[in-house]
């Protein structure tokens, strides 16, 4: 038997008939004799809704008020998907956030998890049900309601997986598992089938929608193994796995022998299912084949995956998992992978420029503790060299369009002490990121990608890098386009389109 964590995202619960979709494929994964825990997020664009209906009352909502609000769309979400679970015969037991004993830190609207006491959680799958937590809220130490920011469910999920050692994180979207881009700008994306916990921090960090940066951190720092897939099809998605980490690196055979058995499942002649496949571990134990599909539902979308089908699924991840041992990254083992695992976009930072700032010891040192003392995330920075015989510079830096404002008003009450001429900010940017761990030994990816840049003409405003990751700044109006033209530079391009964006933004 499996502990399997289920997170589910806004378009997966998105209304009625996407509630008893899910609710079907988590009975199918309890059918297949697994202990499940799900966390889910708000339907559809509640929480966008909730936001306009506090905006259209104030233009200066009380945080503490705000995430009181906030937490109300999981809230519904979980009571929901309980009953439509319980209406399929199987016990389910609903819990917020604190009752599910999240406990955060106090930083209203970008909360911090501090600790996790699932005690309820595990009495209840102790007992038979189906926990269903809602994600992206807990509880702070004066037990206020504290939300953990946007995308902040598959935090929640990463968490309680870790705190009740699960042998798999599942992150249900709307789109089959990451792709090297965004698939609505680049269609010819192609799936990436596994990715290193590295990889996926970057471009997690840089724009990638699918995963929320903390909760990729948190499932490389306890070990959890994720698997990104669609809610709208039974079809393999992306695994992430961290090849240093025991425990955490899921082969690529697998990946593979969970598509045989879909291929299994769906296709009504037996012969779909590589016969070359290795003997998975459910084989071993003599489960019963993956039943066919019914011909009036060939992709088996409106039943639910069957229990066969998840039951390989789950047994084949817990069976990578037990073998594995601490090795290299799979980048590093074949010297044929690709140099570049994907690209990432994001559109929502601000750049913000100190004209004429004083070139000397400590100067940037004191204009970043003033920022930081506004809680703004900084991701670029770049300082140009000192004007010969001014002994003055420019000092430009990227930063969250949330925070932008208030790091903004700080330095400009500070004017008078840093002595900079003026400030300049731009809030029309795009940032494009190059991610891939064959980054290290492959020469010449900097020229391809400017060269790229250059034939789109494309100008760039600011360069940041890391071992595996180039990022450039440039016009927002021209980022989809620099994107396609990366993406095709580095044969990134699959023959024909293999994305589907089944509905939603992704979340």
């Amino acid at each position: 038997m499996a502990l399997v964590v289920q997170k589910y995202g806004g378009s997966s619960v998105s209304d009625v008939d996407a509630m008893r979709r899910v609710a079907r494929r988590i009975v199918a994964t309890r059918e297949a004799g697994n202990t499940v825990v799900v966390v889910v997020s708000a339907m559809g664009d509640t929480t966008d809704e909730l936001l306009d209906q506090a905006a259209a009352l104030t233009t200066d909502a009380p945080a503490r008020e705000m995430d009181i609000l906030l937490s109300a769309g999981e809230r519904i979400s979980v009571a929901l998907l309980a009953m439509a679970v319980s209406e399929l015969g199987v016990p389910a037991r609903a819990y917020t956030g604190a009752q599910a004993g999240v406990l955060t830190d106090s930083k209203y609207g970008k909360a911090s998890i501090v600790g996790v006491l699932p005690e309820r959680v595990a009495r209840s799958i102790q007992t038979g049900s189906v926990a269903i937590v809602a994600g992206f809220q807990g509880i702070n130490e004066v037990e206020d309601t504290t939300t953990l920011g946007r995308g902040g469910s598959d935090t929640t999920a990463v968490a309680l997986a870790a705190a009740l050692n699960a042998d798999v994180c599942e992150i249900y979207t709307d789109v089959d598992g990451l792709f090297t881009a965004d698939p609505r700008i680049v269609p010819t994306a192609k799936r990436i089938e596994s990715l290193s916990s590295e990889e996926t921090l970057e471009l997690a960090a840089h724009g990638a929608k699918i995963l929320h940066l903390r909760a990729v951190e948190y499932a490389r720092r306890f070990g959890v193994p994720l698997h990104v897939r669609s809610s709208f099809s039974d079809k393999t998605g992306t695994w992430i796995y961290d090849g240093r980490r025991e425990g955490a690196f899921v082969p690529s055979v697998v990946a593979a022998q969970l598509d045989d058995v879909v291929a299994a499942d769906t296709d009504s002649s037996p012969s779909a299912a590589s016969p070359a496949a290795p003997q998975s571990a459910d084989e071993a134990r003599g489960a019963a084949p993956a039943a066919p599909a019914s011909p009036s539902d060939p992709a088996g979308l409106d039943e639910g995956p069957s229990a066969s089908v998840v039951d390989t699924a789950h047994r084949n991840a817990i069976a990578a998992r037990a073998q594995a041992r601490p090795r290299p990254s799979a980048k590093e083992d074949h010297v044929e992978a690709p140099v570049i695992s994907g690209i990432a976009h994001d559109r929502s930072q601000d750049k913000i420029t100190l004209v004429g700032v004083p070139d000397v010891p400590g100067a940037a040192a004191r204009i970043f503790a003033i920022v930081a003392g506004t809680d703004a995330n900084i991701d670029m920075i770049v300082q140009d060299v000192s004007a010969e015989g001014t002994g003055l510079t420019n000092i430009s830096f990227t930063c969250p369009d949330g925070d932008s404002a208030a790091a903004r008003e700080a330095l400009e009450a500070a004017r008078e002490e840093l002595g900079f001429r003026s400030l300049h900010f731009n809030p029309d940017i795009g940032i494009l990121s190059l991610v891939g761990a064959g980054m290290r030994s492959n020469p010449g990816v900097s020229a391809r990608l400017f060269g790229s840049l250059s034939e789109a003409g494309v100008n760039i405003h600011m360069i940041s890098t890391s071992e595996i990751r180039i990022s450039v700044v440039v016009d927002d109006a021209v980022l989809d386009e620099a994107v396609r033209a990366v993406h095709s530079a580095f044969g990134l391009d699959a023959q024909a389109a293999e994305a589907v964006v089944y509905g939603g933004t992704g979340r």
